[in-house]
């Protein structure tokens, strides 16, 4: 399904989650700031830039069961809007420049009031290429810091994970560090204030023969297991096994506790429902998170109403941060918690924080670490393993040129 059709399916869906549901949506909103919205409405939207930022990551990230080895850190294209009050907001772009550059002309001269509305965000999903910006620029021109916009003066905190545990084990190619290499570097993100792990699993997809990858995976992860009692183990498949392949590597690793199972596989209901099926006669708990890759909403929607996903994990910037917020009070009704899709960008782990934070609900955030001389990443801590975001305006990010 192409991206448009997915996000104007997915408004499709939310519109009538939201009319057969309206006492859920007031729990987080509870009707437009009136004093806010005003306050919007003095600022004019003057310009529209664009630049791009380097993050950092402090090591080298290998493959995973799908995709080639992913470096040491990625080029983040943003967008920087500035109102004729002086107010200055700035975040990823959304998308590629080029279709950025061509919606300028509908931002600037107009009102902030006429474009972000404080109780949904963008007005219209024309706008998504700037979505995130907008709730910056919300926030610096509100004083306040995104969450408040969604409804907390002091945020909910959640769990902060790992997300950059790939087969670091079998890199470099011609050196290959083996077991341990995956273990200093759980070492290293556990010392950094980490205490759950996201481990990639699927070694036999592409990189090791069906058997031997197999073997790897489960050897991973009991050893991490081992080696840090005190921390939650996630496993993300990358849609790389079949249905026998996965309950094999399940049975493999035994008794061993998995805080959740992400994408295994394709998904099917008919699938899925095995899997649930499996996991209950063999004792297994564990969250089954989806919707990532290729995420298909009337498929996610089906799979959430029959109870067979835990957990909704579309991309943070891919979806929308407004569309994420349209979209909470659905997961609430069917039982479903968010957590999503993060990883690239340490700056969508804390876009993540501020939703997570205004609007709970979220398992846990997905943690992508990174230096940059181009942020100011500081203001953002971990604490007891949460990700704690700062009450600066906005995002709480500035940019150092």
């Amino acid at each position: 399904m192409k991206r448009r059709e997915f996000i104007y399916a997915m408004n499709a869906s939310v519109a009538f989650g939201l009319a057969s549901k309206t006492s859920v949506a007031g729990l987080f909103h509870g009707g437009p700031d009136v004093r806010m919205q005003e306050e919007l409405a003095y600022h004019t939207i003057q310009s529209v830039t664009f630049d791009d930022i380097r993050l950092q990551y402090p090591r080298f990230v290998g493959k995973n069961a799908r995709l080639d080895v992913h470096g040491f850190g990625p080029r983040i294209g943003i967008c920087i809007i500035t109102t004729d009050k002086g107010a200055k907001g700035w975040a990823s772009l959304r998308g590629g420049r080029d279709g950025a550059q061509r919606i300028v002309t509908e931002l600037v001269g107009k009102k902030l009031s006429e474009v972000f509305k404080v109780d949904v965000g963008i007005t219209d999903d024309r706008y998504l290429p700037f979505d995130i910006a907008l709730h910056d620029l919300a926030g610096v021109a509100l004083n306040k810091p995104v969450y408040a916009l969604l409804g907390r003066d002091k945020p909910f905190t959640t769990k902060y994970y790992s997300g950059m545990i790939y087969f670091d084990d079998l890199e470099p190619a011609y050196a290959p560090g083996g077991i341990d290499k995956v273990l200093a570097n759980c070492r290293y993100d556990y010392e950094y204030g980490y205490r759950q792990f996201k481990l990639k699993i699927g070694r036999g997809n592409r990189w090791m023969s069906q058997k031997a990858g197999l073997a790897r995976d489960i050897e991973v992860t009991k050893a991490v297991a081992q080696a840090f009692p005190d921390c939650d183990i996630l496993v993300d498949g990358n849609n790389g096994f079949t249905f026998n392949e996965f309950t094999e590597y399940l049975t493999g690793i035994g008794n061993i506790p998995l805080f959740w199972i992400e994408e295994p596989f394709h998904e099917t209901i008919d699938d899925y429902r095995k899997l649930r099926d499996w996991m209950s006669k063999a004792n297994v708990r564990s969250l089954l998170a989806e919707g990532e890759a290729d995420p298909d909403p009337a498929l996610l929607d089906e799979l959430m109403r029959q109870k067979l996903m835990d957990v909704h994990i579309s991309d943070i910037e891919g979806l929308g941060f407004t569309n994420w917020r349209k979209l909470m009070p659905t997961l609430i009704q069917y039982g479903v918690q968010a957590s999503p899709h993060a990883w690239g960008s340490l700056l969508k782990s804390y876009y993540t924080a501020h939703l997570a934070g205004g609007l709970g609900n979220t398992v846990t955030i997905e943690g992508v670490t990174s230096t940059s001389e181009d942020v100011d990443l500081s203001a953002y801590r971990i604490k007891d393993g949460n990700l704690i975001p700062p009450d600066a305006p906005g995002f709480g990010l500035k940019l150092l040129r």
